[in-house]
């Protein structure tokens, strides 16, 4: 069995997964915060694989590049069959704050079962973000507070974590394509009636690498994304009355 689980998706992260994991194996935790560290690579054609392995972290090859929800979702699958307690999500590309870890797991200790690590909830230090980006982000928290009644300020955060119940449920339903990847997650979970919330961390520029690609337009995400969460958001209010 595995106390905390950290899935650690990862596409050509060789130059940025070295330091993530020297700072995840420096951090000290007691015994029942002491992490088994997962990294998913998500059909990575540089040394990703083998810096991971270096490093002491267990490792689950895609055959090809799924996207991040598709390596997120492995993760949980994982989860479920090493019956984890908790799982955090974790970037590869350093923008994630180890130090922050333990927040998302207090919260969990607290009672919620999904935890968002936000860039602007109060408290947090603050992001340098470009005025369309944040303008769109802006627009997702509203969809999301609209659809669910969350009062998100990061939909799009991927700084996560997990107790076991919402691991089992979104362990084949997690979505795998891009921006449902963050932010239909929060419509599935809170439509299936459980407890998220956000807690304030800081997040760092990329440390080093690429950021990935994505083949389709920007808009068309947008409008996937809205069809989806929608949708999800109706069945979830039927199954409600209908138990």
């Amino acid at each position: 069995m595995i106390g905390v689980l950290a899935v650690i998706p990862a596409f050509n992260e060789a130059e940025a997964l070295p330091a993530l994991l020297d700072e995840l194996a420096a951090r000290p935790r007691p015994a029942d915060r002491r992490l088994h560290i997962l990294v998913v690579d998500d059909g990575s054609s540089d040394r990703t694989v083998g810096i991971a392995r270096a490093h002491g972290a267990h490792v689950v090859e895609l055959p090809f590049n799924l996207g991040v929800g598709g390596a997120v979702r492995t993760g949980l699958r994982y989860a479920v069959s090493h019956d984890a307690r908790q799982v955090v999500v974790i970037d590869a590309d350093g923008q994630h704050d180890p130090a922050d870890i333990d927040m998302l797991l207090d919260a969990l200790d607290e009672g919620a079962e999904m935890v968002i690590g936000s860039r602007f909830a109060p408290g947090a230090p603050g992001y340098d973000m470009g005025i369309t980006r944040r303008r769109a982000q802006r627009f997702l928290n509203w969809v999301v507070r609209k659809t669910t009644g969350f009062p998100a300020t990061d939909a799009t955060s991927g700084f996560r974590a997990f107790d076991r119940s919402v691991v089992e449920f979104l362990a084949d339903r997690y979505p795998v394509e891009f921006l449902a990847d963050t932010v239909e997650v929060i419509v599935l979970v809170r439509s299936a009636g459980r407890t998220v919330v956000e807690v304030p961390v800081g997040m760092r520029q990329r440390q080093a690498g690429l950021p990935s690609s994505r083949s389709a337009t920007l808009l068309f995400n947008y409008l996937r994304l809205l069809v989806g969460i929608i949708g999800t958001a109706f069945v979830g209010r039927r199954e409600r009355r209908a138990r």
